[in-house]
């Protein structure tokens, strides 16, 4: 005898495994409990660990080996029957425990949610339409404005601010007629119109001279008075302009290892040219998957659904002290209420949820393998967003238990790629767009990883 299990499909995403376990299958459960057993009970007249299991159990009783070998052999019993049955499991099963016959035999229920199947279209019958590819001399103008800004200098100037002038300010701010310290400084060097500090600074600035201050309301953003009205007061200590150097074949030679203005702009002509190549690759990207989100019948889980649901619920609240009504009011602050929050976290969830189980689809039916090499990048691509050493980021996703996750992650995104091939896209003037240009093609990207790999 064996263990037996059999499935009822209870929904698209959703069934019930049924296992039976004839006892004598339980033995290495049991042996495993008797030799634990031994080790925490010490009896007279034996050594630790010795004492036989018939009288570890008149001491325990039966019932509670019983019950540490059903607890100890349930994870085990119900992968196997997962695997034997190849069920496509996606989050954690409910298990109840349907008969247990002391000599005889276990039987327990696990209901969990599966990945449904997914009926995929003929994605050559599939098109979109983008934006097409432009270059005004106007975008080629502010790549080189920018490029001279990083060359100019910084010159005191004896006049009221303006925008776009550099102020060094001291601030100082009050809730109800009380200081409020950490929103108090002095010295603070700040662009007037970058609008990178608080709101209503730059038109305060605007106006005043060196030695002059202005009095404005603002809402603090951060501390323990974020969100409440404050006046605050600024005082300009200095005012500088930026002045930038000629736009010239002088300029060239010193920005770049271009001799003339006319090689430099004919550069910076290709870098915007290449900017909006990835631009319009993300919008080819993005278009190409509403369409499938649109197209395909995808049924979702709901276990799965309410999962990340409850994860964005808890996050919005974990900076709260997990304060449902702390909530509330931010919400309400933000002209939205609870009962919004929660159907844009619902709709988030169910996009995130298709969307992960269409491009596992895709990826499966197309055998999308993921290299060494491609997940090494990734890695080294999300290190760098989060400001970690490789080595760090790799720790700590590791520790988290999310490598799964990223590995899942490279490889949505290279089926998502396959599939953008096989669409037709076109650009609003008529033009088709090469895709292969601006994606690569999958196979050739399999060949370079084979390749790396010999």
């Amino acid at each position: 005898m064996s263990v037996k299990s059999t499935v009822e499909q209870l929904s698209p995403t959703r069934v019930r495994i049924n296992v039976e376990v004839p006892f004598e299958e339980l033995k290495p459960d049991f042996d495993k409990a008797y030799k634990a057993l031994a080790q925490q009970i010490r009896l007279p007249g034996f050594r630790p660990g010795k004492a036989p299991a018939k009288l570890l159990e008149a001491r325990v009783g039966r019932g509670a080996v019983l019950e540490q070998v059903v607890n100890d052999a349930l994870p085990g019993r119900y992968q196997e029957a997962v695997v034997s049955g190849e069920i496509k499991v996606i989050g954690q099963p409910e298990i109840e425990i349907t008969k247990i016959e002391d000599g005889e035999e276990l039987a327990f229920t696990a209901e969990v949610d599966i990945r449904p199947e997914i009926a995929l279209p003929d994605f050559s019958t599939l098109s979109v339409e983008v934006d097409p590819i432009e270059i005004s001399d106007e975008d080629v103008d502010a790549q080189l404005l920018s490029l001279r800004q990083r060359f100019g200098t910084l010159v005191g100037v004896d006049r009221a601010v303006e925008e776009g002038d550099f102020v060094s300010i001291d601030l100082s701010a009050t809730v109800d007629g009380e200081d409020v310290p950490e929103a108090s400084t002095t010295g603070l060097s700040h662009e007037v119109g970058s609008g990178q500090l608080i709101e209503g600074l730059d038109e305060a600035i605007v106006g005043l001279k060196a030695g002059e201050s202005k009095e404005f309301t603002t809402k603090l953003v951060a501390g323990e008075h974020a969100d409440k009205e404050s006046v605050v007061t600024v005082k300009v200590d200095t005012v500088k302009k930026r002045e930038l150097p000629e736009a010239d074949d002088e300029f060239a030679q010193m920005a770049s290892e271009f001799d003339t203005l006319d090689e430099l702009n004919a550069d910076l002509r290709e870098r915007v040219e290449r900017v909006k190549k990835v631009e319009q690759a993300g919008q080819i990207r993005d278009k190409v998957l509403a369409t499938l989100l649109e197209t395909v019948e995808v049924p979702l889980p709901e276990a799965v659904v309410k999962a990340e649901v409850d994860a964005a619920v808890h996050d919005a609240i974990h900076g709260l002290d997990h304060d449902e009504e702390k909530l509330a009011e931010l919400l309400e602050a933000q002209g939205s209420s609870r009962e919004e929050f929660d159907k844009d976290a619902k709709d988030a969830a169910e996009k995130s949820v298709k969307t992960q189980l269409l491009l596992d689809a895709i990826a499966e039916d197309a055998g999308t393998s993921v290299g060494q090499q491609e997940l090494t990048e990734r890695i080294l691509f999300q290190a760098q967003q989060y400001g970690m050493s490789p080595d760090q980021f790799i720790q700590q996703i590791q520790q988290a238990g999310q490598l799964g996750a990223v590995f899942a992650d490279v490889r949505r995104g290279k089926a998502l790629a396959g599939v953008v091939e096989q669409f037709t896209v076109t650009d609003t003037s008529g033009a088709t767009v090469d895709t292969k240009e601006l994606f690569g093609s999958p196979d050739e990207a399999d060949e370079a990883e084979g390749s790396d790999e010999s």
